[in-house]
């Protein structure tokens, strides 16, 4: 298994319309990611925030390529998806999450 993390901020002036695009176009795509074996899209609460909003997707594939792959290819296309609906408004962070202990349940 592997995890990618993208976390979107949102400035204040463009919550309304991103909340909107998020949970309709974001969540549509998401669901069409072909080797994304599952994905989770949130809202993340944080007391570090004070102006805007964060959205994260959380993709899980099945292996490291299939990430690495997705970086190469597609994350390229979501990234100018986003810039052109919203310009600069909207920032986009990927962080890579390398598990390093095994789940419970798991062998």
């Amino acid at each position: 298994m592997s995890i990618l993390s993208l976390t979107f901020h949102c400035v204040e002036s463009m919550v309304q319309q991103w909340e909107q695009y998020s949970r309709t176009e974001l969540a549509q795509m998401a669901s069409n990611l072909y080797d994304v074996e599952k994905f989770i899209l949130s809202d993340v609460e944080s007391e570090m925030l004070s102006e805007g909003r964060n959205t994260n997707l959380l993709l899980i594939f099945e292996t490291a390529e299939l990430r690495a792959s997705f970086l190469e290819n597609e994350f390229e296309n979501i990234q100018d998806r986003i810039s052109q609906r919203f310009g600069d408004q909207v920032m986009i962070f990927e962080t890579l999450l390398n598990e390093f202990t095994e789940t419970k349940g798991e062998s």
